[in-house]
């Protein structure tokens, strides 16, 4: 009896080393059908939008990170993706991901989440057809991100919290429509961004980094320019042509020397003081990368270029979204290093 037994259960072994994994066929944001395995628990991002929109859904099914994080940013993030190996892009400027290294990961899936075009088709078929890989096409239009959200959620068998996250995307957009409802389009700032540490580089009209200030409902200055990717080199005389009211500064070095540069002058954000340095921890509000971080980012604008009309409490609306998108308590202090509070 306790032989039987025994066998009957090393053939049921052996089928079960031998029966491929189940699998189901999912349609990505473009269009392709793609075979996943029934449970994904492994999911490699192939640039830096789709690693923070799998950290935010499901650390614990990352490979690792496209860039690891700095120091600066651990504070923000659980501890169990601190020391997640850094694999590179698989996409976007810069790629530096072997095929080699993808496959030695061994993912479940491929996620890629931004731009759905020809081009990252075309890649996504052959990078699927050299590996045997699942890769997947995710839309990253901002105002796309709840659906998004929701789509990858159910692909990577998490849609419970797909559906919070989602729900608070939603919320999040709905405030700024509030907010914009009384607000005249002749009344909406002209807004500068400025990328890099000489702050000369910034987005096009609508471009993905710059997709933000317009969602915002201000008014990018930077239009007619058109280079691959959407990002410019501008000139400060250009700059001073557009006249813009408000500048969104990326890098704080920029933010801090701009004031004294008699370059910048004649500029009025620059003659009025009305530069606002974007927090980046772990991720910026508004860029770098261009993904589900800058939902946060619509909530910070609304306070700095709508304070009369925006309502609520800034420090507790973005404690309340890293507790729930990056799963981090802030303290007080944490707060203050954030959103560049001085306490003397």
């Amino acid at each position: 009896m306790i032989f039987r037994r025994f066998f009957a259960f090393l053939i049921a072994f052996i089928i079960a080393l031998a029966t491929p994994a189940l699998a189901r066929t999912v349609t990505d944001s473009a269009g392709r059908s793609v075979e996943i395995p029934d449970h994904v628990t492994r999911v490699f991002a192939a640039g830096p939008p789709a690693s923070v929109l799998l950290y935010m859904l499901a650390p614990e099914k990352m490979t690792g990170w496209v860039r690891a994080p700095r120091e600066t940013d651990k504070p923000f993030l659980l501890p169990s993706v601190h020391d997640l190996p850094e694999h590179g892009r698989l996409t976007g400027r810069g790629d530096t991901l072997n095929l080699e290294r993808l496959m030695a990961d061994k993912p479940d899936v491929i996620i890629d989440f931004g731009t759905v075009s020809e081009t990252y088709r075309s890649l996504a078929d052959r990078v699927q057809a050299q590996t045997g890989i699942p890769y997947l096409l995710i839309d990253g239009r901002f105002n796309n991100t709840p659906a998004a959200i929701r789509l990858l959620a159910d692909m990577i068998d998490v849609g419970e919290r797909g559906e919070q996250l989602a729900s608070a995307a939603e919320t999040i957009f709905a405030s700024v429509d509030r907010v914009l409802s009384s607000i005249p389009e002749e009344n909406r700032p002209r807004v500068y961004l400025a990328r890099g540490t000489d702050g000369l580089e910034s987005g096009s009209r609508g471009s993905i980094n710059t997709e933000i200030i317009e969602r915002v409902g201000a008014i990018n200055v930077v239009d007619g320019l058109r280079e691959k990717g959407g990002i410019v080199n501008v000139s400060p005389e250009q700059i001073i042509a557009w006249a813009p009211e408000t500048i969104i500064a990326l890098e704080p070095a920029f933010a801090g020397s701009v004031g004294a540069n008699p370059i910048w002058q004649p500029v009025p954000a620059v003659s009025s003081g009305r530069i606002f340095p974007a927090p980046g921890n772990p991720f910026g509000f508004v860029d770098f990368p261009p993904s589900v971080n800058r939902l946060i980012g619509l909530t910070w604008l609304l306070h700095q270029l709508y304070p009369q009309e925006v309502s609520g409490d800034l420090r507790d609306e973005v404690r309340d979204f890293y507790r729930l998108f990056y799963q981090a308590d802030l303290s007080d202090a944490d707060l203050d290093n954030l959103l560049g509070v001085s306490r003397d």
